[in-house]
């Protein structure tokens, strides 16, 4: 394709509105972006983009173009993602996606498996936005819920991950313990700010205790956990932080239904790579030891 770099330019100045920051993004100088898509323009006998005092905007033309060019990033994107574990040593990036709360089980045998391979390099990502595999934003993904059912991914199960409702001292000391269940309505809560949550643990408690006893909400699981343990309210933690905080006290019997299934997922592409099977292996046997 002869007019490659220009659709290129073209794509990232769509992206980025200004031709500076195409040509920060391409790495080249601005003239050489505006030469691009005057080029480009005149090929194509259209306007791809209004010019106006804030930047470029793309035309219905430009759009069109701008599809293409997108798909075709996005292929070159997962091509590259498959080539960096292609490799045949345990080497290089090793990127790991999952939860926020799974940190607690993952970054121990994350470090351990980086210490025997010293030339991996452990990227590990949380958070709730789910990483595209089949783009290579991450070699494994431990996933919380229902099976995963993407086309082209290998699931298998990983464990299950076991939740405990707790309190620390701090708040047990100025509002006690609840005596039971039915007195949990007259407590205060840390949950998540995310009301449509689809946690299991957290819908069951939303049934249980009415809206106005949530007076701590966060949108990440480690800030709820270190409000836990700042008295803010009682609140739910995996079960393994009890290991490490035991100024925490469990205030009820733990349920079944708080519990949720974590499942390993890899890409096809990668699955049977060395470094991916060498950590496979070691997350197993890892897993193996840990008691909830």
């Amino acid at each position: 394709m002869d007019n490659w770099d220009e659709i290129r330019t073209a794509f990232q100045v769509a992206r980025k509105g200004t031709v500076s920051g195409a040509a920060e993004q391409l790495g080249v100088h601005h003239a050489t972006v505006i030469r691009h898509i005057d080029a480009l323009e005149q090929r194509l006998g259209v306007k791809l983009f209004q010019r106006h005092a804030r930047g470029y905007t793309a035309t219905e033309a430009g759009q069109d173009l701008l599809q293409v060019a997108q798909a075709t990033d996005d292929q070159f994107t997962q091509l590259a993602g498959r080539i960096k574990g292609q490799g045949e040593g345990v080497s290089g990036d090793l990127v790991v996606t999952s939860l926020g709360m799974a940190s607690r089980i993952l970054t121990p045998i994350l470090v351990d498996f980086q210490t025997e391979n010293p030339e991996v390099r452990v990227r590990y990502r949380t958070g709730d936005r789910l990483f595209r595999l089949e783009y290579g934003e991450a070699h494994v993904a431990i996933r919380a819920g229902t099976m995963p059912e993407e086309p082209d991914n290998v699931v298998q199960p990983f464990m299950q991950q076991h939740m405990a409702l707790v309190a620390s001292q701090g708040y047990i000391d100025r509002h006690g313990l609840p005596k039971d269940e039915a007195d949990l309505q007259n407590h205060f809560f840390v949950t998540h700010d995310d009301d449509n949550s689809r946690a299991p643990f957290t819908r069951w408690l939303r049934k249980v205790v009415t809206d106005d006893r949530f007076t701590y909400r966060a949108t990440d699981n480690r800030n709820m956990q270190d409000a836990i343990l700042a008295g803010a309210g009682i609140g739910f933690v995996v079960a393994q932080s009890l290991q490490v905080y035991p100024e925490l006290t469990e205030v009820v019997e733990r349920h079944e239904e708080w519990s949720a299934p974590l499942w390993i997922v890899t890409h096809v592409d990668l699955h049977r790579t060395t470094k991916v099977q060498a950590f496979l292996r070691f997350l197993k046997d890892r897993i193996k030891t840990l008691e909830c």
